[in-house]
């Protein structure tokens, strides 16, 4: 079997990647080893900037209609309620230039199956119960090997298989880190009676027992359990009975309270960074490439920007387009801002820091990135700059996120003059100085970020010249 793309794994970074080049004309094929979709809730919650991924994408609808806010915190002593815990900055509100400034929740396995519908819909596919044995490289691709006894030959491979990567491994590529908390973790799907579902509930620890939450999960009869044991060396049993006890012993529920359990695991947290993201024509993406603390909700999220960051340059490449060399700018851009996601988790995870601006992660880009070009002469303090998030906002009648939405760039002429010779694969937006971006020229990537900004079309036609675009 050929393609020119082979994904391995079907989580949330390898379905987003798949989606990304199906709807780039990619001959793409998406591997997952389990014969099903991932059953669990785990990874619940989407930053703000992850969202406006989605919208990009074409799934941000299907993703409202099942998820919801997080609710108000509600921390439980002796079977009384004693007092709110508020889990997010709650003075965010959306806004004309960031309209999803909302942490989103959804169930992992719910994410999972929209975006395998979108694949399905652009023409693409997953092939369940296949998995990679190993692989072999040469100048002009990969061949995977698969325990079928099949075989796969790609032009580029993406690693999207996990956090205990098979072909990380296969590579050689380590990864550096540290255990974040040594004390084990279960994390359960279960269904309870007697507890409303307005509340994330807190059952806080005490000398013997560690700390009980039950968080309903939106669009869900579910709640997720996630309840720490205290002895390092415990193991944690995951039988629906020891879970049932769990919950009888921590909280002033009974056992039989918990009516079913639909899904259960137990872990360390930990941290960890991929000492490399790309060995020759085999990259790594997500877990696979960046292991996080849960705490501060920016695993699954840089995971799906790494693929929306890869998709891209993946696409351009295969097309002719831009010489190969493009893609090295992946591990340039994501790996340090997965080193910085890393250790912001980490400081949420131990109380140093708070939920807040930085883990909406509406701030990250890619100033110093080699494909980045700030051309104007003087910006303003707080003024888009050239690597930053393209802001949303209207722009002579035009919404701007409906102009970016698609695999396209586009310019953005705001009080400055457009110059005529640009490409038919940009789409220009012309208008007044707007907002953040004030006036000048700017180049959205198909990512969302600007890639140049000049007070002239001085230099744009070169620039837009290295992805294949100038006119």
């Amino acid at each position: 079997m050929n393609t020119d793309v082979l994904v391995v794994g079907a989580g949330p970074t390898g379905l987003a990647l798949g989606v990304d080049l199906a709807r780039r004309g990619v001959d793409a094929l998406v591997l997952e080893r389990a014969d099903a979709l991932f059953p669990g809730s785990r990874g619940k919650g989407f930053q703000p900037r992850t969202m406006e991924v989605f919208d990009d994408l074409g799934v941000l609808d299907a993703l409202h209609a099942v998820g919801g806010t997080y609710p108000v915190g509600m921390v439980w002593r002796d079977g009384e309620r004693v007092g709110e815990h508020q889990m997010f900055d709650p003075t965010v509100r959306p806004s004309a230039d960031s309209p999803y400034n909302r942490t989103w929740m959804v169930p992992q396995w719910r994410t999972q199956e929209i975006l395998a519908a979108r694949l399905a819909e652009l023409g693409g596919e997953v092939a369940f119960g296949q998995e990679v044995a190993g692989l072999d490289q040469d100048a002009d691709g990969v061949t995977a090997h698969l325990s079928s006894g099949g075989t796969v030959r790609a032009r580029y491979l993406v690693a999207a298989d996990g956090g205990r990567s098979a072909v990380r491994r296969a590579l050689g590529i380590g990864m550096t880190g540290e255990t974040v908390d040594p004390k084990p973790t279960l994390v359960a799907d279960v269904r309870i009676t007697g507890l409303d579902r307005d509340n994330w509930h807190i059952f806080p620890p005490t000398d013997d027992i560690g700390i009980l939450t039950l968080c309903p999960l939106a669009g869900t009869e579910d709640f997720q359990l996630i309840a720490q044991f205290l002895d390092e060396g415990a193991v944690v049993d995951l039988g629906p009975d020891a879970i049932r006890k769990v919950v009888a012993d921590r909280t002033h529920l009974a056992a039989e309270d918990v009516t079913e359990v639909r899904w259960a695991t137990d872990f360390r947290p930990r941290a960890a960074l991929a000492d490399r993201f790309r060995a020759g024509r085999v990259f790594i993406a997500g877990d696979a490439a960046h292991v996080h603390s849960p705490a501060g909700g920016q695993g699954l999220n840089t995971s799906v920007q790494d693929a929306y960051n890869l998709g891209w340059k993946l696409g351009t490449v295969l097309a002719g387009h831009a010489p190969a060399a493009l893609l090295d700018s992946y591990e340039e851009e994501r790996r340090p801002i997965a080193e910085q996601m890393i250790e912001l988790s980490t400081d949420v995870h131990h109380g140093k820091v708070q939920r807040g601006g930085a883990t909406r992660q509406m701030g990250l880009g890619y100033r110093e990135s080699s494909l980045t070009v700030e051309a104007r002469a003087a910006v303003a303090e707080g003024a888009v700059r050239a690597g930053d998030r393209a802001p949303d906002g209207r722009v002579g009648g035009v919404r701007l996120f409906d102009a970016f939405r698609g695999p396209h760039w586009t310019l953005l002429a705001l009080g400055a003059d457009a110059p005529g010779n640009v490409g038919a694969a940009v789409r220009v937006v012309r208008g007044d100085a707007h907002g953040a971006y004030g006036a000048g020229l700017f180049v959205v990537r198909p990512d969302g970020y600007v890639g140049w900004a000049g007070d002239t079309p001085e230099g744009l036609d070169g620039y837009l010249g290295r992805f294949g675009l100038a006119g």
